[in-house]
């Protein structure tokens, strides 16, 4: 998932552009699938895009010819399966493009770093650096954890409005981890408030109980967002803060080396 055109606004259909006109379309149609939950029908993704129909018919042929896309049979189009190789390759380099980073951080605090980011159905870790005590906390590179009771997923749903918040999250799937995760949209929305002003998120024992976490939401091309995680014992409030400090100034450098040139 991708910033939304209201924050970054793109160039209008008649803007001037150097690039090749079909590439361009084209990347406006997946742009517009993306931005808008991965399903659109031509009518919906002439409006977004400001492309005449016949043009996004034959686009879009190619693109279902090659597995960018899927045509439901409704006619409307769906971002295809091919995409999620391509993401999965994209993230993976994300991922070791951040790896010095990672490192330096876990040294510094000891306790393990991890780097993730934004996807439709969760939060998806795609770097991790293991902290150096013999009891530490580990999560595999790839899993994806839900965005209500980790601090890496708090932390992404931060940057979105609490429209996207509440499509997001359905009541049903918010399930209860432990005594403190939070489990209704409304109650989540609330929490991004506070999240939101001070520029970071907690996990107080909200996905595993006796793990702290701390993380902190940017943004470099995708959502993401990069965390300290440990046992409770360990990651006092002390801690934490010598943490925030350090994910502050690793999350401007972190946008360096991974936001799109």
């Amino acid at each position: 998932m991708r910033p939304r055109k209201d924050a970054v606004r793109a160039p209008g259909p008649n803007a001037r552009r150097s690039g090749v006109q079909s590439v361009e379309r084209t990347l406006d149609l997946l742009e517009a699938l993306d931005e808008h939950g991965g399903s659109m029908g031509v009518t919906e993704l002439a409006s977004q895009t400001g492309l005449p129909a016949p043009t996004i018919h034959r686009l879009a042929q190619t693109l279902v010819t090659r597995g960018y896309l899927r045509q439901l049979p409704d006619r409307r189009y769906n971002l295809g399966s091919r995409l999620a190789a391509l993401g999965a390759s994209a993230r993976a380099m994300m991922g070791s493009r951040a790896q010095p980073l990672l490192r330096e951080l876990a040294r510094k605090l000891q306790e393990t770093v991890n780097l993730a980011i934004l996807t439709p159905d969760g939060a998806e870790y795609i770097g991790q650096s293991a902290g150096s005590h013999s009891v530490r906390m580990f999560t595999e590179v790839g899993r994806r954890v839900p965005l209500h009771s980790t601090g890496v997923g708090k932390a992404l749903l931060s940057l979105l409005p609490d429209h996207d918040v509440q499509r997001l999250l359905r009541p049903d799937d918010m399930q209860r981890f432990t005594s403190t995760t939070i489990t209704t949209p409304e109650s989540m929305l609330a929490a991004l408030v506070f999240i939101r002003e001070r520029g970071f998120a907690m996990d107080e024992g909200e996905m595993e109980q006796g793990v702290r976490c701390i993380a902190m939401p940017f943004v470099a091309g995708s959502f993401m967002a990069v965390s300290v995680s440990g046992p409770e014992a360990r990651m006092t409030d002390e801690l934490v803060e010598r943490a925030r400090v350090a994910l502050d100034a690793a999350r401007a450098e972190l946008v360096l080396v991974l936001a799109d040139n």
